[in-house]
């Protein structure tokens, strides 16, 4: 009888232990899924009159392809505005929002690997390794006289990585990070996210000595990338010279918000 209640407490203390098990590897085999949700990004639209296709093949065979926009209005001098889109955005839509906020600069965006049109698959190693290779090509193709890195959330991480990479005149973060492995401990403190995740950009890591004029912009309500992490990588930036919150605003809704524009053109005036 002992030994049959010994079995009986042993088995339902596996059950737990099986859960957990079974949680922790659906976590480490979908986090690409999770992180870099490509399947879930709507299409571009045609290109807008006077709109370029930029077509980027990589080392590795995978073809990156993206969307120049140029200046409507005369008085940039000579800044172009790269974007680094989220991981659920369109990079064309984005750039085309942008051209509305910054009409007297060109703009260009590419979509990630793996984001179609954009063949490959996602992942922040090819994303940080692709970032120079697109600055290279607009620095060659269009010789601006300075390039802004816009990077919103997913983005902000890459554009990071891309200014411990490249001389930029600036660098705009949207809704940013410390980084990926800080924000997997915050949302997953029951998981060894040390052990499971495979991704990592740390901006804080990246921009350490870093000379470039940094703006941060972000959402007092965010719950995906948490008030937090935002704090984090804003005590460690080196050089900030702008800072704004939107209080009200999520994660999703921070483009929308009444003054985003004049606080992108307030971050961009602040940088250069």
């Amino acid at each position: 009888m002992r030994r049959l209640r010994t079995r009986r407490m042993t088995a339902l203390l596996l059950i737990p232990v099986g859960l957990y098990l079974v949680a922790a590897t659906a976590a480490y085999l979908s986090q690409t899924r999770l992180i870099f949700p490509a399947w879930m990004v709507p299409p571009a639209g045609p290109l807008p009159s006077g709109a370029e296709r930029l077509t980027l093949n990589r080392p590795n065979g995978d073809r990156l392809e993206g969307v120049y926009l140029p200046a409507r209005v005369a008085g940039g001098g000579g800044t172009l505005m790269l974007l680094f889109s989220g991981n659920a955005s369109n990079a064309q839509a984005l750039a085309e929002h942008f051209a509305t906020i910054f009409p007297e600069h060109p703009v260009a965006a590419f979509h990630y690997r793996g984001y179609a049109p954009s063949t490959g698959t996602p992942g922040a190693s090819a994303l940080i390794e692709d970032a120079p290779a697109i600055h290279d090509l607009l620095a060659e193709r269009y010789r601006p006289a300075r390039i802004i890195a816009v990077g919103i959330s997913l983005g902000s991480g890459v554009a990071a990585q891309l200014a411990a990479q490249r001389s930029l005149a600036g660098l705009i973060l949207v809704t940013p990070f410390d980084s990926l492995s800080a924000m997997a401990r915050e949302s997953y403190a029951w998981l060894p996210t040390s052990l499971l995740l495979r991704h990592e950009m740390d901006s804080v890591e990246a921009l350490d000595g870093v000379e470039t004029p940094v703006a941060i912009i972000a959402a007092g309500r965010d719950t995906l990338i948490r008030p937090a992490r935002t704090a984090a990588l804003r005590a460690a930036v080196p050089n900030l010279v702008y800072h704004h919150v939107f209080p009200h605003a999520a994660h999703n809704d921070i483009l929308a918000q009444p003054g985003f524009d004049a606080a992108m053109r307030a971050a961009l005036a602040a940088v250069t």
